[in-house]
This record gives structure tokens, C-alpha cells and sequence, in this order.
């Protein structure tokens, strides 16, 4: 069994993690604490911008449903009246940055994501290493409010509103702390985080249910056009996703009535054009966040299925009010 699979199966599947899997927890806690320590004791202190901040993260190693959020949380803000940007890390990417994304920017250059959220939203998004310094190119554009894709871990940045993604259908899997589990800090840590946004499934008390709705497929081929996703139902399917959870994309194919034979690539995966050659004229179903990296060698064959987050306007109204109360002051 690849090591992928086992630690999926470790993390989510109830299966025991290994001795040294737990071994490594002391370690890596050891890490977080030294990570941590220059600003608890005062050596650092974290920058505020000259705007507000907001931190969409998850406290799970993998995907949650961030990047959609994120792109949900640039529209509402501006139909509020706010210039929203977005700073990344720029995971995957070459780029140490900063610099800011572009129409033509690469996700091999900058990562996946921040090209994603580019062209969904055509907002300035920076990327970098150093975020405090990728966020100042945004203040440069004129941006009134800072969106920071991930970064609950990052303590260099001060930040006004701080929103956790849980994943509805696997929440914190075992529990534990990497590598032995998923997360990243202790689950008390939500007991800080004013708003805990919830991925599909049940919403739990205090949480905001999000819906990903994804209802139209769109061609990779410039002239290919786009369809409805209920139009494949009966067909067969080969379905490619290289996110934190691949099967919530292929089950949501199932559900529109799709034959899927599922392709699971590790997340952030830099595809190549033979990886997506199955030998057959089956057309092949991604991830948004998957196509922007094949559109290099897009074919009649490649379509991708945009999702848009679904959220009650009340939680917008929400952080939009804190943003404004911090600009106030």
C-alpha cells in the first residue's frame, strides 16, 4: 500500500498509527513550540498591517474547502463596498516572492491556488515567503481589506478576524497531531477562532454551514465551451483530483448520476500531459484548481467542474462589520 493511503487510512480510516508515527508527535509539538516561542515572549511581535486582516485557514493538514471560501469572501466583501486582496504563501511555487499574480502568472511560478483565486476573482493577489512583505504590494494597490489564504499557524501577522474551515465529512479524523494525525495545533485551539465555518455534512453548534455547489462543467479548450455537469449522467467518466480530498470530488460527481473512474493525485500535484492520457476517448472531469495547471496542454478530452461557496449573507454581514469596526478606530 502506497504511504499516501496508509496514512489516510492512519488519519481517517481508524487504523492504529504506527510506533514511530507517534514518536514523531513530541518532535514536531517541540518544533511548533520554538516556531512560537520569539513571539510568546515578547522577542517579536507580530506586524498589523495599515489595513485590516483576515485568516481563512483549517487546523488539518490538507484541504477543506479555503480557496473556495476565500473566493466567496472577495465577492461579498466587495458588494459590501470594500477593496478586498489576497495574500499567499504561494505553496508549490518557485517564486519566493513577493510579487503579485497576474493574468499570465504560472502556477508552477506561484503555486495553484493563488492563480486560481486570480482568475476567479480578478483581485490583486501577492504571493511570498514572506507575507507581511506580499501584503504591502496589496496596500500599494489600494486594497482597504487583506485576505490571507492559510495562516492560522503564521504568527508574523496580526490579524482582526481569524475563519477556520472544517471539513464536514472528516472533521479531525483521529485527533492527533502530525504526523501521527492531521492537525496542525490542538482542536481547543477553535475555542479562539470567532468563526468556525463548517464544509458540507452537519453543521455543529457555533459552526456556519458552507456548501460547495458545483453544477457546470467547463472545457479546458478555449473552444470548447461549457455544459451542464448533469449532461455527463450515464457516462462514463475518467474524474482527476490533486486536492486535500479527493474523494469529495469524485462523490460529487456520483451524485449528479456520473460513472467515475477516480484518478487521486497528492495535493497540489504538477501535472504532466501524459498523466491525463488514459488511452480511450473518455472525457476526464478536474478541479478547478487542477485545471489551471493543464491548460498548457488542454485537449477536447479535459473539461473542469468550477464549485462556488455557499454561505448565509448574515456571516458576511458579520465580518464585514468587524473589518469596518478596525478601520474605525
Amino acid at each position: 500500500m502506497a504511504l499516501g493511503a496508509r496514512i489516510e487510512r492512519i488519519w481517517y480510516g481508524g487504523a492504529p498509527p504506527s510506533w514511530w508515527l507517534r514518536a514523531l508527535v513530541p518532535v514536531y509539538r517541540g518544533l511548533r513550540w520554538l516556531h512560537l516561542a520569539p513571539y510568546r515572549f515578547g522577542w517579536r511581535k507580530a506586524r498589523r498591517l495599515a489595513v485590516p486582516l483576515v485568516v481563512v485557514g483549517n487546523l488539518t493538514a490538507g484541504g477543506s474547502g479555503k480557496t473556495p471560501l476565500v473566493v466567496a469572501l472577495v465577492d461579498a466583501l466587495r458588494a459590501r463596498g470594500l477593496r478586498p486582496g489576497v495574500v499567499s504563501r504561494g505553496y508549490g511555487g518557485r517564486e519566493a516572492g513577493p510579487l503579485l499574480v497576474d493574468d499570465l502568472s504560472k502556477p508552477a511560478d506561484v503555486g495553484d491556488e493563488p492563480c486560481l483565486i486570480r482568475r476567479r476573482s480578478g483581485v490583486a493577489v501577492a504571493v511570498g515567503r514572506d507575507r507581511a512583505r506580499a501584503a504591502q504590494l496589496l496596500l500599494e494597490r489600494g486594497v482597504d481589506v487583506v485576505i490571507a489564504d492559510d495562516g492560522l499557524q503564521n504568527p508574523a501577522l496580526a490579524r482582526e478576524v481569524e475563519i477556520c474551515v472544517v471539513d464536514g465529512q472528516r472533521r479531525f479524523g483521529n485527533g492527533r497531531l502530525l504526523p501521527a494525525g492531521p492537525l496542525r495545533e490542538p482542536v481547543e485551539r477553535l475555542a479562539t477562532i470567532p468563526f468556525r465555518v463548517c464544509n458540507g455534512a452537519a453543521a455543529q453548534a457555533g459552526e456556519i454551514a458552507m456548501r460547495l455547489v458545483g453544477d457546470m462543467a467547463v472545457a479546458l479548450d478555449a473552444n470548447g465551451g461549457a455544459r451542464p455537469l448533469e449532461s455527463f449522467a450515464g457516462q462514463r467518466v475518467h474524474a482527476v483530483a490533486a486536492i486535500g480530498n479527493p474523494a469529495r470530488f469524485f462523490d460529487g460527481l456520483r451524485a449528479h448520476g456520473i460513472d467515475v473512474i477516480p484518478h487521486a493525485f497528492a495535493d497540489h500535484h504538477a501535472f504532466v500531459a501524459a498523466e491525463l492520457a488514459f488511452g480511450d476517448q473518455l472525457p476526464v472531469l478536474m478541479t478547478e484548481k487542477d485545471a489551471v495547471k493543464c491548460l498548457a496542454f488542454a485537449t477536447p478530452l479535459l473539461w473542469c467542474v468550477p464549485v462556488r461557496a455557499e454561505l448565509p449573507g448574515a456571516f458576511f454581514d458579520a465580518v464585514a462589520e468587524r473589518l469596518r469596526a478596525r478601520a474605525a478606530n
